[in-house]
């Protein structure tokens, strides 16, 4: 029996309403003690603005060791905090970046664009797939005087997602914090996630 595979793909668009951002505070000291204790003065400025409508806090990560000049000569201690934050209403994400920025992070990733629910793209990117490997099928069918039988196999493949994370700055502390930037000038609105699918195809070929 003759059979005939083909790869599909489909690609759906759709605009982003939701973003995550990557975020960290520094604090240094003598000791470990007292860089925890800068850091834990300078977090305390920080939760609020993350404790806020469209604001969720998805992780917290405490790191904490010593600073060396070389390896005998220690000079001091670092506490880091690192926040993964997910942005579920973007229309709050310049007045956040804004009120952040004017905290003094040691460094700013994001905000990174996805869709909160891709139930429908997904399943508008795999009829995509299924027609194209199926109009390929026709042509292939048709080249050698034939035509397509019964579907045999359907493989899954992988369901991906395509987006640019838009801002990324990382910079020293300062004790003498600046005003808060207009991010606005900035035009970080939200952008096009792509879903794509694929999949393989088998099917009987009658000649």
């Amino acid at each position: 029996m003759a059979q005939l595979v083909t790869v599909g793909t489909g690609e759906v668009e759709r605009v982003a309403d939701q973003a995550d951002l990557r975020l960290s505070w520094v604090g240094r000291g003598r000791d470990r003690n007292a860089a925890v204790h800068e850091l834990t003065t300078r977090i305390e400025a920080v939760e609020p603005h993350l404790d806020r409508p469209g604001v969720r806090v998805l992780s917290r990560r405490l790191s904490v060791h010593d600073v060396w000049r070389d390896a005998r000569r220690r000079e001091g201690a670092q506490a880091t905090q690192s926040y993964l934050v997910r942005i579920t209403d973007v229309t709050v994400l310049d007045d956040l970046l804004a009120a952040l920025v004017g905290s003094e992070p040691t460094g700013i990733d994001g905000p990174t664009w996805t869709l909160a629910d891709d139930t429908e793209p997904t399943r508008e990117a795999q009829h995509a797939a299924v027609a194209d490997a199926r109009a390929k099928a026709d042509g292939y069918a048709d080249a050698v005087n034939g035509r397509l039988g019964p579907l045999l196999q359907v493989t899954d493949g992988s369901t991906s997602h395509h987006h640019q994370p838009m801002f990324a700055v990382a910079y020293k502390t300062s004790r003498a914090a600046a005003a808060p930037p207009n991010i606005g000038d900035l035009g970080l609105e939200p952008q096009p996630v792509t879903v794509s699918a694929q999949c393989t195809m088998t099917w009987e070929l009658l000649v």
